[in-house]
């Protein structure tokens, strides 16, 4: 009786020290299981920063080339609104050199049919009023210094055409130098303007057409150097300078075509 209490008693003792044991053991398992837990979630949460990363990267990369297509665009467009300009204004040339030869024309079938009438009239030309006989009046610009000047404005005309931007800005400013009162100038310094514009060189763009406009105040280039520099503002950002330019443009000169483009560009349109 005594022995069988005895095992009872150390069974009991044996149970109860094994509940702390098997108790720790579930709360190691319970813990294990929350860690395993824990780091599924930590894995699927890499898994997608990771993959948002991926995502951002390839969005990045394509935002780099939309903006060198932007770039591209913008320089594009600024080509072809140089060779518009150089088509406005050989149209414009081709249509004085039309009137200039109208008006010659005119002038000397005018002078033919009153010489005709003109008993006795002969086809001499008589001196220039105060001119000794045998005396040729003074020549202002030989004939090789004006063909010597069309050829140069020609050739920086030409540079211009063919998108040789630096060429061209460089032929344009030697002939300005060279020929400073010729009545080309003004459109020389307006086109190597032009041209620095098309290279996106907007501070420079600016810096020729005033001038031009300190140069040759009451030149017709006037109106469109004012234009290439509120547009060369636009692109510098510089919104409330351009939209001064362009009211100038509207205010002194509402008649010529860059005023037309100005009210436009004021209207937003």
């Amino acid at each position: 009786m005594r022995l069988a209490s005895m095992v009872g008693v150390l069974m009991l003792g044996l149970q109860l020290v094994s509940m702390p044991a098997r108790a720790a053991l579930f709360d190691d398992d319970e813990a294990r299981k929350r860690i395993d837990a824990l780091k599924l979630r930590v894995d699927q949460v890499e898994r997608s920063v990771l993959q948002r990363l991926d995502e951002l990267e390839a969005k990045s990369a394509g935002l780099v080339d939309v903006l060198r297509d932007v770039e591209q665009i913008k320089a594009d467009l600024a080509k072809l609104r140089g060779q518009y300009e150089v088509l406005t204004y050989e149209l414009e040339q081709t249509q004085k050199r039309q009137r200039d030869l109208y008006v010659d024309l005119d002038t000397r079938l005018r002078k033919l049919e009153g010489g005709a009438g003109a008993p006795g009239a002969t086809s001499e030309a008589p001196p220039p009023p105060g001119a000794a006989a045998g005396v040729a009046p003074p020549a202002t610009l030989r004939p090789g210094d004006a063909a010597s000047e069309q050829r140069a404005y020609d050739t920086a005309l030409e540079q211009f055409k063919g998108g040789n931007y630096p060429a061209a800005i460089g032929s344009f400013q030697s002939f300005v130098r060279t020929y400073p009162r010729s009545p080309l100038a003004p459109s020389a310094l307006y086109w190597a303007g032009n041209a620095q514009y098309a290279q996106r060189d907007f501070r420079g763009a600016i810096a020729t057409q005033r001038q031009l406009l300190s140069t040759y105040p009451d030149s017709q280039k006037v109106p469109d150097a004012l234009l290439n520099i509120a547009t060369s503002q636009i692109e510098l950002g510089e919104a409330a300078p351009a939209r001064r330019t362009l009211e100038e443009i509207v205010s002194k000169y509402p008649t010529s075509e860059a005023a037309g483009k100005a009210r436009q560009r004021l209207a937003g349109r």
